[in-house]
This record gives C-alpha cells, structure tokens and sequence, in this order.
C-alpha cells in the first residue's frame, strides 16, 4: 500500500474559477484561499507565534536563503526543524532562494546560482539538488523547487531561457526530493506571456508534484498582464492540487486571484506597511502618522475586531507613531494581518453562497473609494505631522 501523500488539497465549492477548499498538512488543515504571513529568518517581524495565532494565521513562510545562511541549515534542524526553532506548531512552506537570485543579481548557470553573502560577503553557490537539502533540513511543511525569476518586462528570449531552465532545475528537485512528511511544490514561469505560462504550467504539472507555486509576477508587469498570466497558469495546473501566487499580498490582488482560481498567497507588504505606519482597512489605506488622527478617538478600522482596534484609539497609535515607540510596527501588524486573513475568510464565505464576485465588487469599490471619503471615519488628509 502506498503512503498518504503528506500534503493533499480538497476542493470544497466553487464560484466561477475561485474556488474554496482544505489543504491538509502534517501540521494542520488551512482554509483557502488562505495568506501566509512571511517569516524571511523564521520571524515574522515585530510579531511572535503567540501574536500569529492570536490574528487567525494557519500557515507561515521562511526564507531558506536566508536560513541556510544564518543559523544555518544544520542548526535549524539539530534544534528539531524549523518548527520547534521558531515555536510555531502550524504549517510552514519555505522558498528555495528563487526569488533570491533575482533580487541580488546573482550569477545563473545551469548548475546553479552563486551570489554573495548579505552577511559577510562570502561566495555562496546554490544548485537545485542543495536547495531541496537545505529544505530537508529545515523540515517544513512544504519545500519549493529552485526556480529562475526576471525581471518585467523582458525579451521573450530570456522569458523563454529563465523558463526551460526553471523546468529543468525542477526535474533535478524533484529527481532528489526524499523526505516522506514533506510535499515539494513546482514554480511556474513564463513571464506575463500567457502562451509561455501555459507551456510552463503543463510541463511543470507533468512532474507530478504536489502543489504548484505560479513565480516571477509582481515584478514589474501591469495588472492586466498579470491576471492574462495566471489565467494562463492555471489552465495549465491540475484541478486537484493547490495553486500558490508567490509574493502577492494587497487586497485588490488578491481578489484578482481568488477569481482566477488561486488558493495560497505570501507577501511582506501587509507587515512592511505596518513597520512604515500604513494601515490597511476594507475602506482604504491610510498613514496613522498624518495631524488628523492626533485627537482621533476611534478605531484604527470600525470593521475589525482586532486586539490593536479592540483596545487603542487613533490617537494614542499616532502618539506611538511620532515618538518612534517600539510598539506600534507590532500593533500595526497585527491589524494589517488580521485585515488580510479577514478579507480571504469573506471571500471563502462568499465562494461557498455564490456570491464572490459580488464581494469582489463592492470591497474593491468601497477601497477605492477610501477611509477619508467615509463620514464615519476622520479625514486625515487636511494637514500632516
């Protein structure tokens, strides 16, 4: 008898392409369409496993890159994985460095990439084979193939290039993969050229992996290439498996999406915002450092339930802002991650009554219209701190 395979994805209902379903892991179930918090050095930052539960969190992101580099790899898993590292007993997926070669411009052979350190400087070479390693050791839930990403726009010569080798990089993750309570992913490329991504989406799925990730987007294409591209993606991936958009976090995004049939999103821009003060509400985003919040006594979004929203007015979160206190990235965290896992819980809620293109409308509608159009909520922009 064979084993069970150790992530499996159900597709409970559906509304047009959006779908709602369960993706099992060896450490719990996720609600998808479903957000994953991104935890580059095994942390999300300002925010503890506590806090991540705390905002409705079922599943995190680590970097193996960075992880590889420090602690190390082998640390990670003498301290029993990457799980009992970081105290976190809900599911993880890591990236393989992919997006790595991009950002630091690292050399690409078909061997592999070699980057420097951005800790010592020292010469680092990265081949598929130790990616999957390093993914092994780190232990978590699920393992991403290493994969080439560029920048757009781009020749399709180079789309092309970028993409046979991401395929055959996956053939080689793949052909070494071993490690039984751990699903490896496949990336799909192909630039914003939807016929590349279809080529890519069938040729990756014929690996027979367990999930699909859909790479190198939000990178420079506008949001019409995009949605033609993951269109393209999809058709091209098997209905039974899960359907991963790297690297996409903001509201609208994500309900562009969601309709196109995608199950699983990471990004730091809900986090990154929160660090920089920006507050992201169902009506719009705002900067909690603008004069007009300064005697404001209401919450950061009427809507939410949040811990931050529960408990601390506008003004107080302003205070925390011009002082420069420690505080506020975390309380901003948890507000913007709760709005994020909030609005995916909506949209599952609506897949399943039929009604998800309805709310898609009206929450993008009502975003666009913005916090400082609202009676209900204080204009901020008269004057700024």
């Amino acid at each position: 008898m064979s084993e069970a395979p150790a992530v499996s994805y159900e597709c409970l209902a559906r509304d047009g392409q959006a779908r709602r379903g369960l993706l099992t892991t060896p450490h719990g179930v996720i609600d998808t369409p479903a957000f994953m918090p991104v935890g580059t050095r095994a942390s999300v930052r300002t925010l503890d496993s506590h806090d991540l539960r705390s905002v409705g969190t079922q599943m995190v992101l680590a970097n193996t890159y960075h992880l590889m580099l420090r602690p190390g790899a082998e640390t990670v898993a003498d301290m029993g994985g990457l799980h009992a590292f970081m105290g976190w007993d809900g599911s993880i997926l890591t990236d393989s460095g992919g997006y790595q070669v991009f950002s630091l411009d690292a050399t690409v052979t078909e061997e592999g990439c070699g980057f420097r350190s951005v800790y010592d400087g020292s010469r680092v070479f990265l081949t598929p084979e130790q990616a999957v390693r390093r993914q092994e050791q780190l232990g978590p839930d699920i393992a991403m193939v290493l994969d080439v990403c560029i920048g757009l726009p781009a020749p399709r010569s180079e789309v092309r290039a970028a993409m046979e080798l991401s395929l055959r990089w996956a053939e080689r993750s793949a052909a070494v993969h071993s490690r039984p309570d751990q699903a490896l992913f496949g990336i799909v490329q192909g630039g914003a050229d939807p016929d590349l991504r279809l080529e890519s989406a069938r040729r990756t799925a014929e690996l027979g992996l367990a999930g699909f990730g859909i790479g190198g987007l939000s990178v420079g294409e506008d949001m019409g290439r995009r949605n033609e591209s993951v269109e393209a993606a999809v058709a091209g991936l098997p209905p039974h498996a899960p359907r991963y958009f790297m690297g996409l976090g903001d509201p609208e995004g994500l309900l562009e999406a969601v309709a196109r049939g995608v199950d699983l999103f990471d990004c730091v821009w809900p986090t990154r915002l929160a660090r920089h003060g920006k507050v992201i509400t169902s009506r719009g985003d705002y900067n909690i450092r603008l004069a007009g919040f300064a005697g404001d006594g209401g919450p950061l979004d009427p809507d939410c339930s949040c811990l931050t929203c529960l408990t601390y007015p506008r003004a107080y979160l302003r205070h925390l802002a011009v002082t420069g206190e420690l505080s506020l990235p975390r309380l901003l965290s948890i507000h913007n991650l709760t709005a994020v896992h909030r609005l995916l819980a909506e949209a599952r809620t609506a897949i399943e009554t039929g009604a998800f293109d309805s709310l898609r409308r009206r929450l993008t509608a009502a975003r666009r219209t913005g916090p400082s159009k609202r009676p209900s909520m204080t204009d901020p922009t008269s004057q700024a701190g």
